[in-house]
């Protein structure tokens, strides 16, 4: 079962960094109805590598990447909110991105793909929701790169949303996570099966996806929860390899099984392109923050973060709140203290679904 429907953008659809798409489309979404006022529409954007699928839906039941999340009476109340889920521009999961058909000569894009921006994803969800005619959103939201996606939509789109909600996000990329995801990309490039982006789907560069993703996920978590989930627990014996240096412990075990799982399921072109426009972005980039939050017309705000999150620090994401409230709008700084690190946002649904359903519930 497929419940994803697909909007045709803007023929041609501008790059913000240059160049052009054709015929391009976005995959997404919806639960709940848009009420008569086309006011009670909600834009979520995802992080990196989910799909539209959020949650399950009749059209297909099947878990989503925010289940429990969105719903009715769940944070995301589908009795009260026609929430849509856009899959990013540059992914693969139904969106136009580097592996798709380029309409110029009938083969993938690859590495013929325009430079991918936050801001093009942005564009994309916006021009999303015009297809549905929604013209001001209630709320923009969105977690990790959705997160930083938020800020540009606000940025570019003044008084195209009422209301904001970054989660884990930041306004810039850090040194740390440039310099992390630069490693991850590396391992990519560096492997012989990447081909210069001209690999097959039959022989993508499986091992330098593996190990980008084992690199990403230890980052994704703290310290203290892989302690608390694995401490030093043998692998279990069936996953165990031979040769002098095979896995031994059950974290090895469980990073090697997500990293096959995400070899499966995404493509590593795309992977590269979303991945460098998230170091690639700066807020700055459209002027001073606080007068481009000005400008945005917002009326509330809600800035969510998590102390161990060593991705996106609390400090990021404390600078955007800043930013927001010297702009004028009300603002709810939400300093998290759960152990999940980055990732906590997936995992500890009932903190978080509090501090949303809360805000949303605020006005």
């Amino acid at each position: 079962m497929d419940a994803r429907r697909y909007a045709h953008l803007p023929d041609p659809f501008p790059m913000w960094r240059g160049g052009s798409l054709h015929r391009a489309r976005i995959s997404y979404e919806t639960w709940g109805r848009l009420n008569a006022a086309r006011d009670n529409a909600v834009l979520l954007f995802t992080g990196l590598s989910p799909p539209a699928h959020a949650a399950g839906s009749p059209e297909d039941p099947s878990p989503g990447w925010w289940e429990g999340m969105v719903g009715p009476n769940l944070a995301l109340d589908t009795e009260r909110f026609f929430v849509v889920c856009v899959n990013s521009l540059g992914s693969c999961f139904g969106s136009t991105g580097p592996a798709s058909e380029d309409p110029a000569t009938g083969k993938p894009y690859r590495l013929g793909f325009p430079d991918l921006s936050v801001e093009d994803i942005a564009r994309a969800g916006f021009e999303t929701v015009r297809t549905l005619g929604i013209s001001r959103l209630d709320t923009v939201m969105g977690p990790s790169l959705g997160g930083m996606v938020v800020l540009a939509y606000a940025a570019l789109f003044p008084g195209a949303a009422r209301r904001l909600v970054c989660i884990s996000g930041t306004a810039a990329a850090a040194p740390f996570a440039i310099a992390l995801r630069s490693i991850q990309r590396e391992c990519i490039t560096s492997d012989p099966a990447w081909a210069g982006g001209n690999y097959s789907s039959d022989t993508p560069p499986s091992t330098g996806q593996r190990l980008a993703r084992k690199l990403g996920t230890v980052t994704y978590r703290s310290a203290a929860e892989w302690q608390l989930r694995f401490g030093r627990q043998p692998i279990r014996e069936g996953m165990r390899h031979g040769g002098p240096f095979a896995a031994e412990f059950a974290v090895q075990g469980y990073l090697e099984s997500l990293a096959q799982r995400f070899v499966s399921a995404f493509d590593a072109n795309c992977y590269l392109y979303i991945s460098r426009s998230m170091d690639r972005f700066d807020l700055t980039a459209h002027g001073d923050p606080v007068e481009v939050f000005r400008k945005a017309s917002l009326e509330q705000a809600l800035v969510i973060g998590v102390q161990t999150d060593m991705l996106f620090s609390i400090n990021e994401q404390h600078a955007v709140a800043g930013f927001l409230e010297a702009a004028g709008v009300k603002t709810r700084f939400a300093p998290l203290a759960c152990i999940e690190g980055h990732d906590a946002f997936l995992v500890d649904l009932d903190t978080f679904g509090r501090e949303i359903r809360s805000f949303l519930d605020s006005s």
